[in-house]
């Protein structure tokens, strides 16, 4: 062991934001309304509130008219303005002001069998023609990560839209900093600015140190999004207003996994059950007291229970889930104790609501009906209510349970399924798919297999798409009807996303013009790049064409958030 190689253990501070924030910048972050309520004497080393501003904070200068942020966009950082002056779009922004070009109707059939005579002979072929100009409304400068898009016209965009203007000292992008949700708003420098950008794990430990700093940034996210959620909630449905109010001011928001849990799960992906679980943070332990429903913002979780000296998957969980409910309504109507049954662990980051115990008891439970009830007590490892079956109430067998919460494969709104025990290698499925994406395949066949079920390297449309976070041009994004797809004319070839992407779904490739030669940067000479993957087929009529296309009933493209559906094509 003597002769083992060593290195520094790795430490919270070793890869900051960008390149950090200087002292100087510090000092004027530390001077703005946010950050004078925060007293430095609640911290202590090594997370002074200073040090954890220069690691978790990037200084950030827009040019007027600089789109900030864009609507839809996934984001999970809050913006603090030190000089100049943004305008918030109140009224939405459709995608061709953004930026994105992706056609979102579905072809017709002439179009369908014009497509298939049409298709190049050489791979990857673009129009260089396309990639001219990024419309009327937006412009591009920089290159990489570093790119940024622009209004062209600042004053024509605002006489289009409503807008709220933010100036020095003001926030926003609190609500997808807490919830990691996709951001609610365009946001545009109206004029130069100077902003701090500050990562979640930076906000994470200043408002779990600092009462004033939490209640400030949570006040904003109950005034502008708690009481909404709630709303849509079945639970919350037949409460008040003052009900509701009064839940949203007691609630608690937390925060548990990595925000960048794929860089973990690559490291340990395909070994033993015992190094995926042991990156899993314990959100709730089974036996420990019972303080509040929790309610799961986004992400998705594991419900496990205690098995001799491990424990074994019951059941997943993912966003608007429930957990510990069953247990609380025992107690209110037998007097069982009011502790969790089962854990729940996070795989991944995960963004919760905790409602305490009492108010649940006191203005949630009486108004629900008996039924319903009777149903949450009798399955309390099931995170959905009652009419939402899950994975342990349609028998999924234990060994398929944990293959697919071990691979994340709960992920996936579309995931690709094929039973090898049907699947010929035929490869119809493979031709189907180039033939519909001009002579370009869009997944490979192989991937995980559990027994006769292979997890086949096909985007699977995240319910968590990591891989949209961090596009600088929100090239790749959910659409409006669920997919998420890839703007062509809009990437720049950073690779940000099929780095980010934990399943290698996303594939980088070198563009050519209809005779096959590649097309070059005009500067560097370099071939240019594209980012590629499966796009669901969304504008193709009948749906995804390699389910389609297998003349075995091989394939499939499964939600995995629909267990009954999964169990009964597993064991057809």
């Amino acid at each position: 062991m003597n002769d083992a190689p060593a290195i520094a253990r790795p430490r919270r501070w070793d890869r900051p934001f960008g390149d950090g924030l200087t002292d100087a910048e510090v000092e004027r972050l530390l001077a703005q309304p946010l950050f004078r309520m925060v007293d430095p004497a609640q911290f202590r080393a090594p997370l002074l509130l200073a040090d954890i501003l220069r690691n978790d904070g990037r200084l950030v200068c827009y040019a007027a008219g600089d789109v900030i942020v864009r609507e839809g966009d996934y984001g999970s950082s809050l913006f603090v303005i030190l000089s100049g002056r943004v305008r918030v779009v109140t009224d939405g922004t459709s995608d061709a002001e953004l930026g994105r070009g992706t056609r979102l109707r579905r072809h017709g059939l002439f179009q369908a069998l014009r497509q298939l005579w049409t298709n190049p002979e050489q791979p990857e072929v673009r129009d260089p023609a396309g990639y001219s100009r990024r419309g009327a409304t937006l412009g591009l400068r920089g290159e990489a990560e570093a790119a940024r898009t622009f209004l062209r016209d600042v004053a024509a965009f605002c006489r289009r839209h409503e807008t709220v203007a933010l100036g020095d000292g003001d926030c926003f992008g609190e609500i997808a900093a807490i919830a990691r949700q996709p951001r609610t708003a365009t946001v545009f420098a109206e004029t130069p600015t100077e902003a701090v950008e500050l990562r979640w794990q930076g906000l994470r430990d200043i408002r779990q140190r600092s009462t004033a700093f939490r209640d400030h940034v949570d006040g904003l996210y109950r005034a502008r999004a708690l009481i909404q959620h709630l709303r849509e909630s079945p639970l919350f449905r037949h409460l008040d207003e003052t009900a509701l109010s009064e839940i949203a001011q007691h609630t608690i928001f937390e925060n548990h996994g990595a925000a960048e849990w794929y860089r973990d799960f690559r490291q340990v992906k395909g070994r033993e059950a015992g190094a995926v679980t042991a990156i899993e943070e314990v959100i709730a332990q089974e036996g420990h007291y019972l303080d509040g429903l929790i309610m799961l913002r986004s992400g998705f979780c594991r419900i496990s229970e205690q098995l001799d000296a491990g424990h074994r998957t019951v059941s997943y969980a993912t966003e608007n889930d429930v957990f510990g409910l069953g247990e609380i309504v025992a107690h209110v109507r037998q007097g069982a104790p009011l502790v969790f049954r089962r854990s729940l662990r996070a795989v991944g980051y995960v963004d919760v609501l905790r409602v305490p115990t009492e108010m649940v008891e006191r203005l949630v439970l009486p108004g629900l009906p008996a039924e319903l009830l009777d149903a949450v007590e009798a399955a309390p490892e099931r995170p959905a209510l009652p009419e939402l079956a899950h994975a342990s109430d349609v028998g999924i067998d234990q060994a398929l349970l944990d293959f697919l919460v071990d691979q994340r494969t709960v992920n996936g709104t579309a995931t690709m399924l094929i039973d090898t025990d049907r699947c010929t290698g035929c490869d119809d499925c493979v031709r189907a798919c180039a033939a519909t994406h001009r002579s370009n395949p869009r997944f490979k066949r192989h991937g995980p297999i559990h027994e006769a079920l292979q997890v086949t390297n096909a985007c699977m449309h995240c319910a968590d798409p990591v891989c949209l976070i961090g596009c600088p041009t929100g090239a790749i994004h959910r659409s409006p009807t669920g997919p998420v797809i890839i703007d062509d004319a809009t990437c720049i070839g950073c690779a940000t996303c099929a780095q980010s992407c934990p399943y290698d779904n996303i594939t980088m490739v070198e563009i050519r013009d209809a005779e096959g030669a590649f097309i070059v940067d005009e500067a560097s000479r370099q071939p240019i790049v594209k980012a590629t993957k499966c796009d669901l087929c969304f504008d193709q009529l009948g749906g995804p064409a390699c389910q389609r296309a297998c003349p075995h009933d091989a394939l499939v493209r499964m939600d995995m958030h629909d267990p009954r559906h999964l169990a009964a094509w597993v064991s057809r």
